[in-house]
């Protein structure tokens, strides 16, 4: 963001906040003096001059203030106004406070009504300054709001007497009051989600968002923990910024920054474009957290009284003091650069964490690595990515002191980046470091630990430059392994997994894997039994950190068959041939003219194989309103095996036997599937989201005995049945299948051939298929 940016939006919530204060002030004062209305009067329309009042397109004009020394009545500013951030959509929250006088109603009526007239939103209150002192000892929202409490005119003394009784008992039940802050904050998190690495973030609610901020300062308020640091307001204003820009370009006071919205938001604050704000976001959001997290760490400690004083060793130089870790007396890190690695390790093994100043003093008195680091570097570094989760804590510590980039300066490429897509869970940094502590479950099952887990932490490193990230990053990966004095033999390997790293999941769930091709060419790749198992065991870690769409026990029960038969490959030992059906398809299989069975979000089909089964099917499914999430279809001598994993549209699936039902009838050809779908897509409105065109790739060389089309494109209710019935215009028939849905998106692959069993040759066929299954999904 351009400072410039910045500094101009806090000046228009700046000066927007005192126009309010004048027009709240001229209303205050006209209900103020005026003992009676005239009839029919809600107390005028005070306003601003024209070109600076808030509500100057509704026709709001000047009021002439009364004489000064109004007493027993105070109009006090909270929430947004209160604190000086009102944004362009945000409403006023106002309470007027008085001592009892029995016309307060009146003079409320006289300010309320014109700012309800001006079209500003409205929170409002009237209390005596005890009844505001009751409401807040059992209302958390309005203890915040008093506590933050900003006098705009009246009697200041009334101002001053609620804010003061307010904070007393603030601090005076802290225990409670902060026990109670902390729940709600909480449940916000659980309903909000972590702002740093959303896709659509609610920049008030989310984790790490304005509201956190605003609850560290209720914190200080209590005297338990010190007020935000400067790296914390820094971050609050951008969000401020961020939110403000979000009410200019949509017109109204909303908190979520959706999709469509980023770029003209971005654009606003004199950013490139959405991906540039969504790393501003993200570093934002994950500062926000950090001191939040930790400013809770100091109110326990506080609350619940000292941590046992003594020092327990934990590495050389290394000790557990309080409940943190620090160093030990009379260490310096100055003459010793692997201390920073050795300490973090200490930290993540011990479950506990990094002392504040130990972090500081690491980060500003650490000397570079030298380069080829040391054993004893980079045997720490393992050893701290080896205590899995409680790794991510100590890491995320290490990253917000800067440590991190000096230690691997190719980390800043992939620090704070975003992942716009909703299959991701997490930025590029905080999916590395999560992976890597994932991986660590799986030690025990390679030959190289240290290798699973350094190329789990880099796996991804190449998506911080342009081009394929698994090509660019073998080439990064090279260069960090040879810094961190690995071998050149663990260089190779280290760079060939990094290389490969999707090779095991996209061939289980985008090839056949009964095509000898598939397992050859995997085979060709890897290489070697090692490289295997530290693919294997990458890719399950991968797969949970990236997130539940990523990865499944669909998914896990193909990469697990692969790997076995690759793995038979590799030892010179043909793999065992898996069962052509499992005992519960080949019951199914002996009902003759096709068998159905639904058991939850599994539907299995077996029938005899016949061209158009799996996409007649498939349009059964969808006119029931059942999503396919994944499907694989093969055939067993005469007998066609079709697996769908599938999730209802919305609201509950529907009955098991009225899907089994109408299975059983388009199997047999009595049921005319397409329309109903087409009474279903004349029903269902186009989509307001712009998304990427389809695209259809005829991959070559990937089988001797099919053509192999990979199909990507938007989901949408029947897309497979519209894919399969364009291959049964075409004149083919779909061999196997691999069906996925990441997200929003379909990945499809099919092996399809024609009426005589050939794939497609002709280069002029091949490429009508393509027109012709682009054209069905349009």
């Amino acid at each position: 963001m351009m400072r410039g940016e910045a500094r101009s939006f806090a000046a228009v919530r700046k000066d927007r906040a005192a126009d309010i204060d004048r027009w709240l002030t001229d209303l205050f004062r006209t209900a103020a003096m005026r003992p009676y209305a005239r009839e029919g009067e809600s107390g005028g329309k005070g306003g601003l001059p024209e070109e600076r009042s808030p509500a100057a397109s509704l026709g709001v004009g000047p009021v002439t203030g009364g004489p000064n020394g109004i007493s027993g009545i105070a109009l006090v500013a909270v929430g947004s106004l209160g604190r000086g951030e009102l944004a362009p959509g945000s409403d006023l929250d106002l309470v007027l406070l008085h001592d009892g006088r029995d016309d307060v109603a009146r003079i409320a009526d006289r300010i309320w009504y014109p700012i309800w007239d001006s079209g500003i939103g409205l929170d409002h209150s009237v209390r005596t300054v005890d009844e505001a002192v009751k409401v807040a000892r059992e209302d958390l929202k309005a203890v915040l709001g008093l506590i933050q409490a900003r006098h705009v005119v009246g009697d200041p003394e009334l101002t001053r007497a609620a804010r003061e009784a307010v904070l007393a008992e603030w601090r005076a039940d802290s225990r409670r009051r902060l026990a109670e802050l902390r729940a709600s904050a909480d449940k916000r998190a659980e309903s909000g989600g972590e702002l740093a690495f959303l896709l659509e973030p609610d920049l008030r609610d989310a984790r790490g968002g304005l509201r956190d901020v605003q609850a560290m300062q209720a914190v200080a308020a209590a005297w338990v923990a010190s007020a935000p640091g400067p790296r914390v307001r820094e971050a609050y204003e951008l969000l401020l910024d961020i939110r403000h820009g979000l009410h200019l370009v949509t017109a109204r006071g909303t908190d979520r920054l959706v999709l469509q919205e980023q770029d003209a938001v971005a654009g606003t604050l004199g950013l490139l474009d959405a991906e540039a704000l969504m790393r501003r976001l993200a570093e934002a959001g994950r500062t926000v957290s950090h001191a939040f997290d930790a400013t809770w760490r100091t109110v326990d400690r506080l609350l619940t009284g000292p941590a046992p004083r003594g020092r327990r060793p934990l590495a050389d130089g290394v000790v557990e003091h309080g409940g943190e870790v620090v160093l030990a007396r009379g260490v310096s890190p100055r003459t010793d650069p692997t201390l920073v690695l050795r300490a973090a390790a200490a930290a993540a093994e011990a479950g506990l964490p990094l002392a504040p100043a130990t972090v500081s003093t690491l980060a500003a008195q650490s000397p570079p690595l030298p380069v080829p680091w040391p054993p004893e570097a980079r045997g720490a570094l393992v050893a701290l990515l080896g205590a899995g989760r409680a790794a991510v804590p100590v890491w995320e510590e290490l990253d917000q002191a800067g440590v991190l980039v000096k230690l691997i300066p190719d980390w800043e490429r992939v620090r704070h980046r975003p992942q716009r897509n909703p299959v991701h869970r997490y930025t590029v940094d905080r999916h590395l470091i999560e992976t890597a502590a994932g991986a660590a479950a799986f030690t025990r099952e390679v030959s190289r630990p240290d290798l699973l887990l350094i190329s789990a932490l880099l796996h991804d490193v190449g998506k911080g430059w342009p081009g394929d990230h698994s090509t660019t990053g073998e080439i990064v990966a090279r260069d960090i392994g040879t810094r961190m004095g690995l071998p050149q033999a663990d260089v190779d390997v280290l760079a060939t997994v990094v290389r490969h790293h999707l090779l095991l999941p996209e061939t289980a769930t985008r090839r056949d894997l009964d095509d000898p091709v598939t397992i050859s060419r995997v085979a060709e790749a890897v290489g070697s039994r090692q490289v295997l198992e530290l693919l294997s065991a990458l890719a399950v870690a991968d797969g949970n950190a990236t997130g539940p769409a990523a990865w499944n026990s669909w998914k896990a029960s193909l990469v697990s068959d692969l790997v076995r038969r690759v793995r038979s490959v590799l030892s010179g030992t043909p793999p065992a041939p898996a069962p052509a059906l499992s005992p519960e398809q080949a019951a199914l299989a002996r009902h003759g003219g096709g068998a159905v069975r639904v058991h939850g979000s599994a539907v299995t089909v077996v029938a005899p194989d016949r061209p158009g089964l799996l996409w007649r099917a498939a349009g059964v499914l969808a006119a029931h309103r059942m999503a396919v999430r994944s499907a694989s279809a093969a055939s067993a001598g005469s007998t066609a095996v079709i697996e769908f994993v599938v999730a209802p549209e919305f609201g509950t699936p529907p009955d098991p036997a009225t899907l089994e039902a109408d299975l059983r009838l388009v199997l047999a050809g009595r049921l005319d599937i397409e329309q109903r779908l087409a009474r279903r897509a004349r029903s269902m409105r186009p989509s307001r989201v712009p998304v990427a065109p389809p695209r259809v790739t005829l991959l070559d060389d990937a089988s001797n005995t099919a053509s192999v089309v990979e199909v990507r494109a938007h989901d949408r209710p029947g897309l497979l049945w519209r894919i399969g019935r364009a291959f049964g215009e075409c004149g083919l028939d779909v061999r196997a299948a691999r069906v996925e849905t990441l997200g929003a998106e379909a990945v499809d692959v099919f092996y399809v051939a024609d009426r005589t069993g050939r794939p497609v040759l002709d280069e002029q066929q091949r490429m009508q298929v393509r027109e012709h299954v682009l054209a069905a999904l349009r």
